[in-house]
């Protein structure tokens, strides 16, 4: 399902895996069920893959040389994480979105390299993307919940809840529009 070669490391499989869960994902194919269940297949053999995968490894062939580590964070990037944390834990208790989503995106700007911060972006653009829908903006809310996905890749909660935003939006205001 995942056209991989034999002895595929668990970074293929999980670029086989995004590529093809973009191709079928229902929101990409409203109403196509065939794809849905293409959708639900792949994602059964990637969880299946990766609960193997990482105790079963095969000897790696010749790799190429890793790229080299992304530079230390300093001192003074570290104090401006924290700070920039709280403020924006307090921009989010106030509905304070417009600050919020700015103070983010500097942030990640200036690390981008940072896991944390693409959590704490994802996780604002998805709280962004809830009051859209409770302000009844369904097209900015669904770009914001692609947002918060793209931001956050790998988070599988994130994807969870976002799956609900999406089913939310198609129940309250119908599919999206196909581009």
């Amino acid at each position: 399902m995942l056209d991989l070669p034999e002895g595929a490391s668990l970074a293929q499989v999980k670029s086989a895996y995004r590529q093809l869960a973009r191709r079928y994902h229902p929101d990409v194919n409203p109403g196509d069920r065939s794809a849905h269940d293409k959708f639900i297949l792949l994602q059964q053999a990637y969880e299946k893959l990766t609960r193997v995968l990482p105790t079963f490894q095969p000897a790696p062939k010749a790799t190429a040389p890793e790229p080299a580590p992304a530079s230390p964070i300093t001192a003074f990037e570290i104090e401006l994480k924290h700070a920039s944390y709280r403020q924006l834990q307090e921009f989010l208790k106030y509905r304070c979105y417009g600050r919020a989503l700015t103070l983010v995106e500097g942030l990640a700007s200036r690390l981008p390299q940072d896991a944390e911060v693409r959590q704490w972006q994802a996780a604002t653009y998805q709280c962004w993307a809830r009051q859209l829908i409770r302000d009844r903006q369904p097209q900015t809310a669904r770009d914001y919940l692609h947002r918060a996905l793209k931001a956050d890749p790998d988070n599988r909660s994130l994807w969870q809840e976002a799956e609900k935003d999406f089913r939310t939006l198609d129940r309250l205001y119908g599919k999206a529009p196909s581009t």
